[in-house]
């Protein structure tokens, strides 16, 4: 039972800082509609059982039995994650790639990556976290080019910058565009 409430715990905690950065940057419908499918039993119940607090409970599936089926429900349904725009490349050559990603789930993938790293990190967060962790693992994400540069450029912003000038650049330079 402690695992079930810690997991409900967190992913709703989650859901919430993720609500109020798509609210700050204007995304209401996005904020609000944020990861329900972490709630659908194929998604949940996994959650219970590799439940940690410190991490992504799809990590444990994944290396529990060798992939993740919450992670594969939940990437193929929330389109604020890259891997949700990877298809085979439009040039024919048998190829995966990054497929282009519309400017609002960008921004709300930047929220995500916030919203998780102060979930998994808690007192030792700082603006740099969500970039770093991002870095980490760059190298192999299959991303769009365009895409990529403007991630990268919101992560940057906050780290270097801050949180609420990164959210002030996201809302009126990036998303009144």
């Amino acid at each position: 039972m402690n695992r079930f409430w810690g997991h409900f715990k967190t992913i709703t905690y989650h859901k919430w800082l993720v609500l109020k950065n798509c609210f700050r940057l204007g995304l209401y419908r996005q904020g609000l509609t944020h990861d329900l499918s972490k709630y659908s039993p194929t998604e949940f119940w996994p959650g219970v059982r590799y439940y940690q607090g410190n991490r992504s409970p799809n990590d444990a599936q994944r290396q529990a039995e060798g992939y993740s089926s919450a992670w594969l429900h939940h990437k193929g349904r929330n389109r604020h994650h890259l891997e949700y725009w990877i298809d085979y490349s439009p040039e024919g050559n048998g190829k995966m790639a990054g497929c282009k990603m519309p400017v609002k789930y960008v921004a709300e993938m930047f929220c995500d990556r916030v919203a998780a790293s102060k979930v998994y990190m808690k007192e030792n967060y700082s603006d740099a976290s969500p970039w770093e962790y991002y870095n980490r693992g760059r190298d192999h994400y299959l991303l769009h080019p365009e895409t990529q540069a403007l991630l990268e450029k919101m992560l940057l912003k906050l780290r270097d910058e801050g949180e609420d000038k990164a959210f002030a650049y996201i809302r009126t330079e990036i998303l009144k565009k």
